[in-house]
């Protein structure tokens, strides 16, 4: 009997240490006020992550990889320049990147025809970033026409997400 009541103070003691361990509201002066990374601490970024705005990652999911064009379009829509206008930051900033802008239209008309258009679409993107400064010896073109669909149905729902052009980096890898 003599160890219970021992034993419940260190069992207390041991327990008071596990507290909130933002009490102190620290993580509140990380949550964006403030703080350049849009709330994400500096030491917690991860080389290669989406957080990591030099990754290949960031630029896929953060600035977008592809625009989309309208039917039988190869003209880009205000949204497919917003989206291309962050490219060319992120490749002027990254410029140990290189770049190939694949064209692809859905699977309506016959393979020659959309092989061209597919070709207009990447050509497109390409002017575009080469308007914004991107160096020409860093961009490439291709065009896949209807042969790399991403949704796969007869309807505008799949056409629209298959008329797009998407750019592919390449490189970026140091010594």
């Amino acid at each position: 009997m003599k160890f219970l009541p021992m034993t419940v103070l260190v069992a207390a003691v041991a327990l008071s240490a596990c507290t909130n361990p933002d009490r102190f509201g620290a993580d509140d002066a990380l949550a964006g006020n403030g703080n350049p990374n849009g709330g994400v601490p500096l030491n917690s970024i991860q080389p290669g992550s989406a957080n990591d705005p030099a990754s290949t990652a960031y630029f896929n999911q953060t600035i977008g990889d592809r625009v989309l064009f309208e039917v039988d379009q190869s003209n880009l829509t205000p949204i497919g320049r917003s989206t291309l206008d962050g490219q060319a930051t992120w490749l002027l900033t990254n410029s140990d990147y290189q770049a190939v802008i694949e064209g692809h239209a859905d699977e309506q008309g016959t393979r020659e025809y959309n092989l061209a258009l597919g070709a207009r679409r990447a050509n497109a993107a390409r002017e575009y970033l080469l308007s914004k400064g991107v160096p020409a010896g860093r961009l490439r073109v291709v065009s896949y026409g209807k042969e790399r669909p991403i949704e796969i149905c007869s309807n505008e729902a799949c056409y629209a997400k298959n008329r797009r052009a998407v750019t592919v980096l390449a490189g970026g890898l140091t010594s």
